[in-house]
């Protein structure tokens, strides 16, 4: 497997934490974003919507995290990234689209260099930007865990699952712009529970060999 993604992508990273719970072994290609490579005719020509990641397998490229995620989990299903019963598996996508629908997008790369340079936003009004966003879904999430009274270490019971691998990277970010994380215990509870595995360590954008 080939990995095509950027050291400071939140969906690379979730796609690199659901490759290392896995145990799938990958080639990272750095995609730099800083200096638009993925706009370029090469990378274009294997995903057409010049978007990081994207997974090349068997001759075959799989784009859009959410996608190539649920492809690991059908074509590799051990160990699950998502629990066995029906509600529990609703309950586990809903807390991952919480941050894979409603945050990251609209704080993601190109939103805010728009936001930058047709809107003329600051770095302060940017920060503005992404902890409204962060705050609103972080809320709603932290309420969720809360309510899970069988809820254990994690998300969702005592193994990680979806939500963890687009929560965490969501958490990075939340940090880089600041936002202030102390009113979500919980969240920060898991977080530092994830901090614990090897597999999640060695997704974090810092470890990654394109890092600063």
């Amino acid at each position: 497997m080939k990995l095509y993604g950027f050291f400071r992508s939140g969906s690379s990273h979730r796609l690199r934490i659901a490759l290392n719970l896995k145990g799938l072994p990958y080639e990272l290609v750095p995609v730099d974003l800083r200096t638009e490579q993925h706009l370029g005719a090469d990378y274009k020509a294997l995903n057409p919507q010049g978007l990081v990641p994207a997974l090349e397998h068997e001759g075959r490229v799989l784009i859009q995290s959410p996608a190539i995620i649920e492809w690991l989990e059908e074509r590799y299903p051990e160990p699950p990234l998502l629990p066995a019963d029906a509600d529990a598996r609703a309950q586990v996508r809903a807390l991952a689209a919480i941050v894979g629908c409603d945050i990251h997008p609209v704080n993601n790369r190109r939103i805010l260099q728009t936001l930058r340079q047709q809107f003329g936003a600051d770095e302060a009004a940017i920060e503005r930007w992404c902890a409204s966003w962060i705050d609103a879904g972080f809320g709603a999430y932290e309420t969720l865990l809360a309510q899970d009274k069988a809820r254990g270490r994690y998300s969702f019971g005592d193994a990680p699952t979806l939500a963890d691998a687009y929560l965490i990277p969501q958490v990075e970010s939340a940090r880089r712009f600041k936002v202030d994380l102390a009113p979500y215990p919980l969240i920060r509870a898991v977080d530092e529970a994830c901090g614990r595995l090897d597999a999640f360590r060695r997704a974090a954008p810092a470890a990654q060999p394109d890092a600063d």
